[in-house]
């Protein structure tokens, strides 16, 4: 599908694999988002909907649909599917108490993780853990894991820390968000910063397959550029704890994948 011509085949999907919310909670926020998007960008009223997915499975079965032109990701998602899916990058998204970029945070036991060599057998958790190659390759570019170490996805930070804590083998991979709560935590002083991240984006918006023309992709990412600074328009954005968009500005090694 080369052209958007009509509402039943054109769909805007958001995937937040590992981060809290359902569909229905989400469902009347990210149809005010795209109706707010559609008329910046000049789009015809109704020829863009809106659907949620809180799972990497449920994202990737909708983004495969021929109805998906728009994916609205984490950049670990991202990373991980770009290929896949032939995902490219419109913009990226400006998080409000976050900014457009973040660094993740890798967090062990203080005193038992001295380098990369000694985190053999360790298992690493988080909520971008569905995205190996995100954790790997991008986020932990540098600090070069043993090939024995596993990457799991979890939603529970806060359990995943106390197991660290215990002292377990277990990291946990922190977004920006959840790494400036650890100071907070009452058993703070029994973790570690192991190794942070480049900053990388936080989420994108990209084109699914060439599935929309480079005109209306030109026209989108024009107005999504504008959201939020036109009067009205912040209203759509807010809900969904954004700023606007700023242009894509990706690490050089995930451009390369």
């Amino acid at each position: 599908m080369s052209t958007l011509l009509t509402a039943t085949l054109a769909t805007l999907v958001f995937c937040a694999p590992g981060y809290p919310g359902g569909a229905g909670d989400a469902q009347p926020l990210i149809d005010q988002f795209t109706n707010a998007a559609v008329a910046i960008s000049g789009w015809p009223a109704g020829s863009l909907a809106a659907v949620y997915d809180s799972t990497e499975e449920g994202g990737l079965a909708k983004l495969g649909s021929a109805d998906a032109v728009l994916a609205f990701v984490p950049y670990p998602f991202f990373v991980e599917h770009a290929a896949q899916l032939h995902l490219t990058p419109l913009v990226q998204a400006d998080v409000a108490d976050v900014g457009p970029q973040q660094r993740w945070t890798l967090v062990a036991k203080s005193g038992h993780v001295t380098g990369p060599a000694s985190m053999s057998g360790y298992t690493i958790l988080s909520v971008a853990g569905y995205a190996p190659n995100f954790v790997r390759h991008i986020a932990l570019e540098g600090w070069a894991l043993p090939s024995d170490v596993k990457i799991e996805s979890t939603g529970q930070i806060l359990s995943a820390l106390r197991r660290v804590a215990a002292g377990e083998q277990v990291a946990v991979l922190l977004d920006q968000t959840q790494a400036a709560a650890l100071p907070s935590l009452p058993f703070a002083s029994e973790l570690k910063v192991v190794t942070q991240s480049p900053e990388l984006p936080v989420a994108i918006i990209a084109v699914v397959d060439s599935r929309v023309t480079a005109g209306r992709a030109r026209a989108l990412q024009a107005g999504l550029l504008k959201i939020g600074r036109v009067s009205g328009s912040a209203d759509s954005l807010a809900p969904l704890r954004l700023h606007g968009f700023v242009q894509t500005k990706l690490p050089s090694q995930a451009a390369a994948r």
